[in-house]
């Protein structure tokens, strides 16, 4: 395998305000940046189906708010834009910058799996470790082929895989209590 240009450099947060405004995605996870186009409406369909149950029921509980692709800043060099947020409203709080940043991790990051070895990879693995070293107290992976939702739960400080759920399967939190969400309907 050949090293590339992009393979030796390591971006920060300063690199991404260099960048056009050009409807593509820009994160750097570990100072590895990743490109990509828009989501296509089937992603972002799952997104806002995932934030509307998720919106009703915090609405019903007052007790946090939901988002659709925010910007977190972690680090430096970690700067991502997840598909979902939920955070109570203490941690939001505690960890919104005046910009409307996130500076620190939400309890619940959703990522929705987009097609190709490059994204799986991204959501599957650097995300989920980035997550993890963060604090993100559950994590869910939406991946629309097959129909699954596979849910990390933080244990002994780092996120394990606690459920896979199909779509005969309810979707239900310990860090969201009384919420039910059929895994079906996040699909339709």
């Amino acid at each position: 395998m050949s090293t590339t240009v992009t393979d030796k450099i390591r971006w920060t947060t300063a690199d991404l305000e260099l960048f056009p405004d050009d409807g593509k995605r820009y994160e750097i996870i570990d100072g590895e940046l990743f490109v990509t186009r828009a989501p296509d409406w089937k992603h972002q369909e799952v997104c806002v189906k995932v934030a509307t149950q998720l919106e009703i029921w915090s609405t019903q509980a007052n007790n946090g708010r939901t988002a659709i692709c925010p910007g977190m800043i972690f680090t430096d060099a970690d700067n991502v834009i997840p598909d979902v947020v939920w955070a109570s409203n203490e941690r939001l709080a505690e960890i919104l910058d005046e910009a409307g940043h996130l500076i620190g991790a939400p309890e619940l990051v959703v990522e929705v799996l987009s097609p190709g070895a490059v994204q799986e990879r991204r959501d599957r693995e650097l995300k989920l470790k980035l997550y993890s070293v963060q604090g993100v107290r559950e994590y869910w992976i939406c991946d629309r082929q097959p129909i699954k939702v596979e849910v990390y739960r933080r244990e002994n400080g780092i996120l394990k895989l606690a459920a896979t759920l199909f779509k005969e399967d309810n979707l239900t939190s310990p860090l969201l209590p009384e919420f039910s969400c059929p895994v079906a309907s996040l699909f339709r």
